[in-house]
């Protein structure tokens, strides 16, 4: 499939919460497939389904170091460490800017698969801040919600000089 348009910060069906997604079906493959073709061409490494203006709770990431796709149903955090760590992210919502978010840096993730199976992850590393990055992105926490309210409003800046 083409890729799709993608939602550009500031919409507000960015800041909304996704619903749960209950149909595994024909339909969700074919959305995790536009998903994938959207991230690559933006490009980028993990995108939402909120992302195109469609409140699922659906997440794809393909990771630059690893040579698989990832698709999480309904991914929920169910655990995180009480050790954070640094990293550098930025939103195909906002393409061109980045600023450093601070997370916990191992997680425990439940979901399921396109055919409706649970099953549990734990992440470290850039696995985990994805994950983290993505899940707020379902709950309708845009990433620049995680930065101080100096930097978002420097990283903002940066975008609408940018835009």
């Amino acid at each position: 499939m083409p890729a799709q348009p993608i939602l550009r910060f500031p919409d507000p069906r960015l800041r909304l919460p996704a619903a749960p997604v209950t149909a595994f079906d024909a339909d969700l493959a074919v959305l995790a497939q536009d998903l994938l073709d959207t991230m690559r061409a933006a490009p980028g490494i993990g995108i939402t389904a909120p992302h195109l203006g469609i409140a699922k709770r659906l997440v794809v990431l393909e990771l630059p170091s690893e040579n698989r796709v990832r698709v999480y149903v309904n991914p929920r955090l169910v655990w995180s460490s009480q050790d954070e760590r640094e990293h550098v992210e930025g939103s195909v919502s906002m393409p061109g800017v980045t600023e450093t978010v601070e997370r916990p840096a191992r997680v425990r993730v439940v979901f399921q698969t396109l055919e409706g199976v649970e099953e549990t992850e734990e992440a470290d590393g850039l696995l985990a801040v994805c994950l983290q990055h993505e899940i707020d992105q379902l709950d309708g926490i845009f990433w620049i919600q995680r930065l101080s309210r100096l930097k978002r409003e420097r990283v903002i800046k940066r975008f609408q000089k940018r835009s």
